[in-house]
């Protein structure tokens, strides 16, 4: 036996943009070096493990250094293959068991919709060295669950920050986040992400920054639901919702590859 493997562009509707994610859908779950060992392999910022189970699927996400605890672009593209698929009926909600709880995901066609935590941050001071591997002077800082956020002047401030990456890797934090509001008409506040420390310098497109990002700007803007754009070299755009304590976010997939892992431990 082989496994199928399927290589998705998610938060985007055409190939090659968006964020690219792997996707194994497994027979049964696999051990933990296997999984890291496959991720290291995609050289992706993220691959999803998922089995079926009784109530749903488990789903685990590993980039190539380490697991995490919560992703939103390989939980779209795991969700968009399982609908591509038809493993999974387009007409029913997904449920899936991760270390950050029950995700739930849904078709509105083209779209897929994940409901996830919020994540709000709250302001702190900078971790050490943060604002000096950044080079920059933010109007806010705060942490959430897993990152850093920081609001910059500019959605020009955004795009024009070039960070020491090998500095950012020995700050004690997930990621960075940083965002503005948008200048542009079509979508409401722009971001970039980064998280070296985890193997990942800049993540095209972040679904579970998105979970910050949104009760954030809910809060400056005075809406519930907003349109973000992570002003990546790939791009992608990321539709959020605040419900309370959940965020839901609105994203497209396309799939770009199929093929076929050839290691003897697959059998």
């Amino acid at each position: 036996m082989s496994q199928i493997i399927h290589q998705v562009d998610a938060f985007t509707d055409r190939p090659f943009s968006g964020n690219p994610a792997a996707v194994c859908v497994l027979p049964a779950p696999r051990g933990e070096d296997w999984m890291q060992n496959v991720a290291l392999e995609m050289n992706l910022s993220e691959t999803a493990f998922l089995h079926r189970k009784d109530d749903g699927y488990g789903l685990r996400w590993f980039t190539p250094r380490a697991e995490v605890e919560l992703c939103g672009h390989a939980t779209l593209a795991a969700a968009h293959v399982l609908f591509e698929t038809r493993a999974a009926d387009p007409d029913q909600d997904l449920r899936f068991s991760t270390r950050s709880g029950i995700l739930l995901a849904r078709a509105e066609s083209p779209w897929i919709v994940l409901d996830f935590p919020a994540t709000a941050a709250r302001p702190c001071d900078p971790p050490a060295g943060l604002l000096e591997a950044l080079r920059l002077n933010p109007l806010f800082i705060g942490r959430s669950r897993f990152d850093v956020l920081l609001e910059l002047e500019s959605e020009e401030a955004v795009r024009a920050v070039r960070p020491d990456f090998q500095a950012l890797s020995e700050v004690d934090v997930r990621g960075v986040i940083l965002t503005a509001r948008s200048t542009a008409a079509e979508y409401d506040f722009v971001s970039r992400f980064f998280a070296p420390s985890v193997g990942v310098d800049e993540d095209p497109v972040t679904g579970s920054a998105h979970c910050t990002l949104a009760p954030f700007w809910a809060e400056r803007l005075g809406r519930e639901e907003l349109i973000g754009f992570q002003a990546s070299s790939r791009g992608g755009l990321v539709g959020v919702c605040c419900r309370g304590e959940r965020v839901l976010l609105k994203g497209q997939a396309v799939t770009v590859l199929r093929g076929e892992l050839t290691d003897p431990a697959c059998a």
